[in-house]
């Protein structure tokens, strides 16, 4: 089936005089696996909690940069306190810069072996962590600007004393190393022949990527110290960029951050995004804690690349238009995310080419070539991608074009190349199944059947109980969704004629969903859950999960609608309310009602209890909290605002109590909202208190109660 669908934002075109270059897409030419290198952070995970698992678990996350255990550079982003959440979310390295147990900037300069004393607790703590084989110790950080500033030789000479020192207590410990400011090849050269030479050669090399060079010298470096290694004999290490983006420009922008990811990719190097900005908030990619930045969805798109990456030629090595493209012959796809334009603010137009389609053995005679773009958002929510054009196009001479006018600079751009098997245009609150991360034995198949939606369905739960598909969904606000699963359910020797599916929404289970079988394979329903979502991004999963045939079906798409709902709020400065200690109820012009609790915790006896909390029957709810906390602490002063994240305990009926994290607002009065499950009676005579025994709570605007689903 053919079609076109052009957006305002940009539409497809003939070639144009003002193209300014044109990316080439080389099917034949096969880079290796996917590593999703850039997908890493400086102070990116702030503390338990924050940002969500939901925003972590989409990205694939590879490497983070931490403080050590209690350092005081910060008031957040302590390693093993992030620990346990980066690595459920697969990440792979924690990097830790030790140098900030020291709260000031510049780094105090206290001499080598005081250094070391200071050291000691750290590697402690360290070494009798569960997670200690994720740690690589950073024991100095940019020494070509604080302790070591033209002085090679000393560097040289502290770093085999720290090296040996942390050893003798750390037998198994990993180093990264030199981390340099910036790439300095006489420096480097001195630093790993010395190193070489003296066996204290690092685990991980690190550098960083800061200034405006790395645009047209990125692969001078990279080459340069890949030649160095060479020459000294050395087995190809790891390379980090633990600190990459300008302090301005770079964070947030999905057409400057793709420039990164394209060079880091295509050199199979790790990088971590730098921390101009606030702790905790993944640099710029989430805000909210749980809603997503243009740019957050640009790293989606990446980690949602899936095979080999394949090559990309741009209109020069140091050209503002830069590409990464995947081939998966197994799911029978070719993805392309690009972007970029100099100046970021301007408009542009390029044209596409994918050539080597015929090597590919699963791409026909015609293709079909779906586009979507997403804008920067700043740290405002992003409403999310949006389609921007789809067509088939004929194959010639093994390569089709799209030409493309009027895109943005700051946005960035995502293309999925299939057989041309579509059956109805894309929409953007319609989240196709063969897009989706599919895992264990889910397969798309691009077959012959027919009735389906987009360009084909997920299928092989027959027989399984391992096949998964998870949608990554945006919701503007906190509330109720339609949640619309189109399956098929045809017959299927073992199985019953209904069905039946396991349904998860953010790493939680929801529901089993009972499905009506469907007359045969090419037949549809729909079965719509109406589900409580928090504000931001969810993760809705559909697993098989039984060892019989009970889940055997198809998946075609899921849809989503904002619902009807029953919600129900309770102000805090209700009188029906208990309110004990120091706690009180204060005005702020720009609460609901212009009234808050705050003064909540520190000690124990400084808490609000809601009382008369109505459940109309017993099981888990969604708490909504809605809150401020604008508070900032101790640190290095001289830049990035310090802020602290609070944390409330949160019990339900004298019952267990539960660590609820809540995210700095930036402000007391910016009121935002974060989302608990808690367990509630029927009736209503529920009670909720919210304390902390050892810290302040947030201030607290209002909460509300509202059930899983309906």
């Amino acid at each position: 089936m053919g079609f076109i669908l052009v957006a305002a934002a940009a539409i497809l075109a003939s070639f144009s005089r003002d193209v300014v270059g044109q990316l080439t897409v080389d099917l034949t030419s096969n880079t290796g696996p996917l590593r999703y290198g850039a997908v890493g952070f400086l102070y990116g995970l702030g503390d338990v909690g924050i940002p969500t698992d939901t925003m972590l678990f989409a990205l694939k996350p590879q490497v983070t940069a931490q403080k050590p255990p209690d350092g005081l550079q910060h008031p957040n982003g302590d390693a093993i306190k992030i620990a346990p959440a980066f690595k459920r979310a697969g990440g792979r390295e924690i990097q830790v810069y030790t140098q900030d147990i020291y709260q000031s900037w510049p780094y105090p300069v206290p001499g080598v072996q005081a250094y070391l004393k200071d050291l000691e607790p750290v590697i402690n703590k360290l070494k009798a962590d569960p997670y200690h084989s994720s740690y690589v110790y950073v024991p100095i950080n940019e020494p070509d600007l604080q302790w070591y500033e033209n002085n090679v030789t000393g560097l040289m000479t502290d770093w085999k004393t720290i090296v040996q020192r942390i050893r003798t207590l750390d037998p198994t410990a990993r180093f990264a190393g030199p981390n340099f400011a910036i790439y300095r090849n006489d420096e480097h050269t001195k630093f790993f022949t010395y190193a070489k030479e003296n066996d204290v050669y690092p685990d991980v090399v690190t550098w960083h990527e800061l200034q405006n060079d790395f645009f047209t010298n990125w692969y001078d470096h990279f080459n340069h110290y890949r030649a160095l290694e060479a020459k000294l004999g050395v087995s190809p290490r790891p390379i980090t960029i633990n600190e990459y983006a300008r302090s301005s420009g770079d964070l947030g922008v999905p057409g400057n951050l793709v420039q990164f990811i394209a060079r880091f990719e295509n050199s199979k190097v790790d990088g971590c995004l730098a921390y101009w900005t606030t702790a905790g908030g993944l640099n710029d990619l989430v805000t909210h804690n749980n809603q997503a930045t243009g740019a957050w969805w640009l790293y989606k798109w990446y980690s949602d690349m899936t095979g080999n990456t394949i090559t990309v030629l741009t209109p020069s090595v140091g050209s503002s238009l830069q590409g990464v493209a995947s081939v998966d012959s197994s799911k029978k796809q070719v993805r392309v995310i690009f972007g970029g334009n100099n100046p970021a603010a301007g408009t542009y137009s390029t044209s596409i080419t994918l050539k080597g389609l015929s090597s590919t053995g699963f791409l026909g005679s015609t293709v079909h070539a779906t586009m979507w773009g997403v804008d920067t958002s700043g740290l405002d929510p992003s409403t999310g991608p949006y389609v921007l054009s789809e067509s088939d196009y004929a194959v010639s001479s093994g390569q089709i074009s799209i030409n493309l006018s009027n895109l943005q600079g700051k946005s960035a751009y995502h293309i999925i190349v299939t057989p041309n098997t579509s059956r109805s245009p894309a929409a953007n609150s319609r989240y196709e199944a063969e897009y989706a991360a599919i895992s264990g034995t889910a397969k798309i198949t691009y077959g012959s059947n027919t009735g389906y939606s987009g360009t084909y369905f997920v299928e092989g739960y027959g027989a399984s109980s391992t096949a998964s598909t998870v949608f990554t969904i945006t919701s503007p606000t906190d509330g109720f969704y339609n949640l619309g699963l189109r399956y098929s359910a045809g017959p299927y020797t073992g199985a019953p004629t209904d069905r039946s599916i396991k349904m998860r929404l953010n790493q939680e289970d929801l529901t089993i969903l009972e499905l009506h079988g469907t007359a045969d394979w090419n037949s549809w329903n729909t079965v719509t859950v109406k589900a409580f979502l928090p504000a931001g991004i969810n993760r809705v999963e559909f697993n098989a999960y039984t060892d019989d045939d009970v889940d055997a079906i198809n998946i075609d798409f899921l849809d989503v609608a904002s619902a009807a709902g029953t919600i129900t709020n309770y102000e805090a400065e209700s009188p029906a309310n208990t309110v004990t200690g120091q706690a009180a109820i204060w005005n702020n012009a720009a609460a609901s009602g212009g009234k808050y609790a705050g003064n909540i915790g520190l000690v124990g006896n400084n808490t609000i209890t809601f009382n008369n909390i109505s459940a109309q029957k017993s099981g888990p709810h969604r708490l909504v909290v809605v809150y401020a906390n604008g508070e900032l602490g101790a640190g290095a002063d001289n830049y990035n605002a310090n802020i602290v994240d609070r944390y409330a305990i949160v019990s339900v009926n004298g019952d267990s109590a539960q660590n609820v994290p809540f995210r700095n607002t930036l402000g007391w009065s910016n009121w935002r909202s974060t989302v608990a499950t808690v367990e509630l009676n029927a009736g209503n005579d529920n009670k909720i208190v919210f304390s902390n025994p050892s810290a302040w709570a947030p201030d607290i605007d209002y909460i509300r109660i509202a059930l899983p689903f309906e």
